[in-house]
């Protein structure tokens, strides 16, 4: 916060989400002077409620999208070979097929062409015809009495929160001066140029003035109301589509691949997450708080019902052990039409001078979208800026990752911790793993899960907060971690073990563990109503 005061910046972003923390590491990359600010946690909104997925979009090739999925096709090799490749790890899905011939013919040329669009130099494989004898070998849980046959293909997953946290470390690292709980409460005009913002401290209520030659505004569903708020005109609307999602148990499916299943409206993934299955997802409008969007009973109905249509034995509502739901910002200029018709692409707005906007785009593309909005703002400064060096910039983690996984059995000597252990730690922090791991050289009992058949450890814990910016029980067990859907009772017996573990580190009172606890006590109590809900609707 005392940089923030006293630093006369390039750029300042308002945003923490995947973009925000992009375009903090583009312009800082490029030398620029940089600040982000964010009003809750990294990710706290649509970036930790996706469906873990980096991919082109299959389904997007029908509305002929093709410069949207050739360009998200890019991003998820980068990704997976260069970028993140300790995140983002490649993940095979099954299209099951209902009917023998014309469908095959017209969904392998949709395959042919989404393989295509990437270009003969890949990292990942390309897709295969499968009959239905292979389908039932790989997936036994599809039903052969409406599975056909069918193709695989290759796309790649990513901890949504954890990556979108590690790019605001990287970020950090080349010089971004970065801020959570920190709120943009007004732009600071000069004639008719934006030259910084007035920012509240909300932990110490102090509201500080942030220089800045350009200001950019990475605010998702947040777009519209702070427009209105800040007193400019947008050159677009946000409309907001609810995604919601469940989590069963990986015995509630017979799989070795995921699968995606195509809908009356759009398409449904079932997703392998570790030892377990995410269901989803939903396309729907959405027009209430954008606090906390809650998957509701029709939600969870919906997406065990079409999840239904082609799995034997069927998922029932009383197997589901979690559900989230994240808010879409979407670029709409029709207010009628449906948002499973809106586009994917984003849009760069500057309505005043100093002062830019961007909002729409995929999570697989935020690279793309950073850099775009770096572009559109360096036009404000005046002066001469390298281009963008993120096509090439590792995250941190990356370096010496693929190294460190062929000596897992070394690590785990060295650490004294299972194989198993190491292989969680490696595909969560890549070469960070020493740094994780050194308090427990002091107190070996960090070294042990925090929750029977979870893989989580205790120095887990202490480094969300002591390195990753954890500032409460909710930020370190439902972003850093993802025990919160992950964990049957959603973490509630842990609160005590990991609120003991974190307060010393953030100086925290008794009234201040207290409230973190109950915080996140009533997060979870409102994400159970929905599941009881969902379970007595059965």
């Amino acid at each position: 916060m005392r940089d923030l005061a006293s630093t006369d910046f390039d750029i300042l972003v308002v945003g923490g989400g995947i973009n925000g923390v992009g375009i903090a590491l583009d312009a800082a990359s490029r030398g620029l002077r940089v600040a982000l600010v964010e009003n809750s946690d990294f990710a706290s909104g649509t970036s930790s409620k996706s469906s873990k997925l980096i991919h082109g979009g299959l389904r997007y090739l029908e509305q002929y999208d093709f410069k949207l999925v050739r360009e998200a096709l890019n991003e998820r090799e980068l990704m997976v070979s260069t970028l993140s490749p300790h995140l983002v790890k490649p993940v095979s899905f099954l299209y099951p097929l209902q009917e023998k011939f014309k469908e095959r013919t017209y969904v392998g040329a949709g395959m042919a062409l989404y393989d295509a669009l990437r270009g003969f130099k890949r990292a990942l494989p390309w897709h295969k015809h499968l009959s239905q004898k292979r389908i039932s070998e790989i997936a036994p849980s599809l039903r052969l009495d409406v599975v056909t046959g069918g193709f695989q293909y290759f796309d790649a997953q990513v901890d949504d929160a954890r990556h979108t946290m590690t790019i605001a470390r990287t970020a950090a690292k080349y010089g971004a001066v970065i801020t959570t709980r920190a709120r943009c409460e007004e732009l600071i005009k000069h004639g008719k140029s934006i030259v910084g913002a007035k920012v509240k401290d909300l932990d110490s209520e102090e509201i500080i003035e942030v220089k800045a030659k350009a200001t950019i505004m990475a605010a998702g569903v947040w777009t519209d109301p702070l427009y209105e708020k800040f007193g400019l005109k947008p050159g677009y609307a946000v409309r907001m589509s609810k995604g919601a999602h469940i989590v069963v148990p990986g015995d509630a499916i017979k799989s070795e691949s995921g699968v995606i299943i195509k809908t009356d409206v759009s398409v449904l993934f079932i997703i392998p997450w570790g030892d377990k299955w995410i269901v989803g997802t939903t396309d729907t409008d959405y027009n209430e708080s954008r606090e906390e969007p809650l998957a509701t009973a029709d939600d969870v109905s919906y997406i065990i019902n079409q999840a239904n249509r082609v799995l034997e034995p069927k998922l029932r509502r009383d197997q589901v052990i979690g559900v989230f739901a994240g808010l879409r910002p979407l670029v709409s200029t029709d207010p009628d039409s449906p948002t499973t018709k809106l586009s994917r692409e984003h849009v760069v707005d500057t309505p005043i001078r100093g002062f830019v906007s961007i909002a729409g785009g995929k999570y697989t593309t935020y690279r793309v979208m950073a850099e775009d909005a770096v572009d559109e703002a360096i036009n404000h400064l005046r002066r001469l800026v390298p281009e963008s060096e993120t096509e090439t910039l590792a995250i941190i983690g990356a370096e010496g990752y693929s190294v460190l996984m062929n000596q897992i059995p070394q690590l785990a000597q060295e650490f004294k911790i299972p194989e198993s252990t190491v292989e969680h730690l490696l595909n969560r922090y890549g070469s960070l793993i020493e740094e994780v791991l050194a308090p427990a050289q002091q107190d070996p009992e960090l070294l042990q899960p925090v929750i029977p058949g979870l893989s989580y450890i205790g120095a887990e814990i202490v480094y969300a907060v002591t390195h990753e910016g954890a500032r409460s029980v909710d930020d370190v067990l439902s972003r850093r971690t993802r025990i919160a859907f992950e964990d049957k009772d959603q973490g509630l017996n842990a609160v005590d073990f990991v609120a003991d573990l974190i307060a010393p580190h953030l100086g925290w009172r008794k009234a201040q563990r207290s409230a973190s606890i109950k915080e996140y006590q009533l997060i979870v109590e409102r994400q159970n109503k929905i599941l009881k809900a969902a379970k007595k609707s059965a």
